[in-house]
């Protein structure tokens, strides 16, 4: 008798595309981290638009990062992917990344809707891109790049700020790691890469600091990746 597709494929190794700097595949990399999921790493550079290619095209209709090959699927869309990792491998010594009520997982969801659609999208690479053709002067498409992402990045943390306070206990919400946590860290580091004034936000700042000093947070830094540059 023939073996299913997908049960063959659990034999290879899980492989993803990423890009060092990509707050989506930060994500991910965590998820894999904490559900103990060994993977190959295949970068895409988002800057030479190595994502664009009509090959990985096929892998990623959007043309966008990260993108998941596990258990004979081809699997996209941050959220999705650790939606599908938690409901697969959860259980045991692995921890869940929602909680097991309604509230608690509306609460998770929220925060990740706050980051993921309402702060990251604004400030990706293909918006930024849009903003900086506008100006002809290399130092005036920096300045403008800058200004942009800074006024989204704190217009959204003054949001999420409130979100956490009727949360966070050690972390976004309550004391155990969720799939929030492991949006907001990547966010964070693009706070500070835009220069946004981080003293304003002392909760997203000691949850970041928390979570930053926990292994599975630490191996997927931007820093440890092969592409990191």
């Amino acid at each position: 008798m023939t073996e299913p597709a997908t049960k063959k494929a659990k034999v290879s190794k899980p492989v993803l595309y990423s890009y060092w700097r990509s707050s989506c595949s930060w994500r991910v990399r965590v998820a894999l981290n904490m559900k103990k999921i060994g993977y190959e790493y295949v970068a895409k550079h988002l800057v030479k638009a190595e994502q664009l290619s009509s090959e990985y095209a096929e892998k990623n209709p959007s043309r966008e990062l990260p993108t998941l090959e596990i258990d004979g699927l081809c699997l996209n869309q941050s959220m999705a992917i650790i939606q599908y990792l938690d409901e697969t491998r959860s259980g045991g010594e692995l921890p869940s990344l929602f909680p097991s009520t309604p509230e608690g997982r509306y609460q998770v969801r929220r925060i990740c809707d706050i980051i993921g659609t309402g702060i990251q999208p604004i400030q990706n690479l293909r918006v930024l891109l849009k903003v900086m053709q506008f100006k002809e002067d290399k130092d005036e498409k920096t300045k403008a790049k800058i200004a942009w992402g800074k006024h989204w990045i704190d217009l959204g943390f003054q949001s999420l700020e409130k979100a956490l306070s009727q949360t966070a206990g050690k972390y976004c919400v309550g004391d155990s790691v969720t799939a929030a946590d492991l949006f907001l860290v990547p966010q964070v580091y693009n706070a500070n890469r835009f220069k946004v004034d981080m003293s304003k936000f002392p909760i997203i700042s000691r949850i970041d600091k928390a979570l930053n000093e926990l292994e599975d947070f630490k191996n997927a830094h931007p820093s440890q990746m092969p592409d990191a540059q």
